[in-house]
């Protein structure tokens, strides 16, 4: 079964690229790449068989299809994976938990579907994320040690 999200990187732009070649590139089936061409809009060559995709048009196509699914969260969210989509954590409340002295992880509870939202945050970056949530640090860093 290959990837959700299929590495761009892999491919060289100054090749072209057949559906079989695509498909064994991305470890997909040739009936996505396919798809691809007919649904999507993913430009080939010309119409003749076999039907070859320029190497830069499915870097461009790929870097697309990642770009346009992304959502960003704005200050005061947090993403919640199991609803697919940037919310205000339950309470505005979120805890702080430190991985490094300069990297942590913020961890709520979704308003909505009740389960664990995660969001991993610089400490220098902390106060533009934070927005109106109240943030509860560990006893620890409250002492000045990690």
């Amino acid at each position: 079964m290959g990837k959700r999200h299929p590495n761009h990187r892999l491919v060289k732009i100054h090749r072209s690229y057949s559906v079989e070649e695509v498909a064994n590139l991305f470890v997909i089936h040739k009936n996505t790449v396919r798809n691809w061409i007919k649904r999507d809009g993913l430009p080939v060559i010309d119409d003749i068989r076999p039907m070859l995709v320029h190497g830069k048009e499915l870097v461009e196509f790929i870097q697309h299809r990642r770009k346009k699914n992304k959502i960003s969260c704005k200050p005061g969210e947090i993403y919640c994976v199991k609803c697919r989509y940037p919310k205000v954590p339950a309470g505005n409340m979120a805890d702080y938990s430190p991985i490094t002295e300069k990297l942590g992880n913020l961890t709520a509870i979704c308003p909505d579907c009740d389960s664990i939202m995660n969001r991993r945050v610089s400490i220098a970056k902390l106060g533009k994320v934070r927005g109106s949530i109240d943030i509860t640090f560990p006893q620890k860093m409250k002492n000045g040690s990690f």
